[in-house]
């Protein structure tokens, strides 16, 4: 979440991208941070994924995480 806000603050796009274990925890960290990063949440546990599964993933979210990234702010 830090190195989202820090990209924004030089205007560079960001997009925060983490399991759906996490949702809570990004939004306690926004509040704490004061800021909205862009969000894209990924189905959950991923550690013991295999590396066709986390392609598979990867392959599911690219679309969300490019959209985000290139919304205007």
């Amino acid at each position: 979440m830090h190195d989202i806000a820090d990209l924004e603050s030089r205007g560079v796009p960001g997009v925060f991208v983490a399991s759906t274990e996490f949702i809570e925890a990004a939004r306690a960290q926004t509040i704490a941070l004061g800021l909205e990063p862009a969000s894209v949440f990924v189905a959950h546990p991923i550690q013991d994924r295999t590396d066709d599964e986390m392609r598979a993933l990867a392959d599911a979210a690219v679309d969300e995480i490019l959209s985000r990234v290139t919304q205007p702010g």
